[in-house]
């Protein structure tokens, strides 16, 4: 992933541009996720010989270190910071430091009033959501969300993301089913892992 696009975490994590850095020795999250990449890119290849098929498993700890060094390297617009759990069924809980002034001034009248002087600035939320990966798309559906203890509702929240997911250079629409990047056709969580394959 790969929210960013904001909250399909997961799905930032595994699409988010390998950013060109210094001569600083990458952290092992980043070496292991650009590895995979990389070997998901390869078996793409017109010219690739050998067994096409990648399959992966990922910890938390790997999807959150990785998205830690991919936001440093690779800002991404309204986001600032995003940490993933990952439960059985496609249940993934986001915590994530979102720009609310960038999202309102994108697309003014996002922000309920109400909601207006709770959210403005950098404020971090709490986002679950449950993801469903199918025929190489993905799409997910927010289950609840809440800033602080209070209750966001469900419609501003996909707002929310749609807007921030269509400000990345990938321009996504999540209004639509989203292609899964590198030719995977298979994408689930369990007790604190991501899995899936090519």
């Amino acid at each position: 992933m790969r929210h960013f696009a904001i909250i399909f975490t997961l799905f930032a994590a595994l699409a988010m541009a390998h950013a060109a850095t210094s001569n600083t020795p990458l952290p092992p999250a980043a070496t292991k996720m650009l590895d995979l990449f990389d070997r998901l890119r390869d078996v793409q290849s017109d010219d690739f010989e050998g067994d096409p098929h990648v399959a992966f498993k990922l910890t938390e700890t790997d999807v959150n270190d990785y998205m830690r060094y991919a936001l440093k390297t690779t800002p991404r617009p309204g986001v600032e910071s995003v940490t993933v759990k990952f439960f059985p069924k496609d249940y993934i809980s986001t915590y994530t430091r979102i720009d609310f002034d960038a999202v309102e001034k994108w697309h003014p009248g996002t922000i309920p009033a109400v909601l207006r002087p709770f959210l403005k600035g950098k404020k971090s939320v709490w986002i679950d959501c449950r993801i469903h990966a199918t025929d190489s798309r993905l799409t997910f559906t927010v289950e609840k969300a809440r800033y602080d203890e209070m209750p966001l509702p469900t419609f501003f929240v996909e707002k929310m993301i749609q807007l921030v997911a269509a400000r990345q250079p990938e321009k996504y629409d999540t209004s639509k089913p989203v292609p899964l990047p590198f030719g995977l056709v298979a994408l689930s969580t369990s007790e604190h892992l991501v899995q899936g394959h090519n």
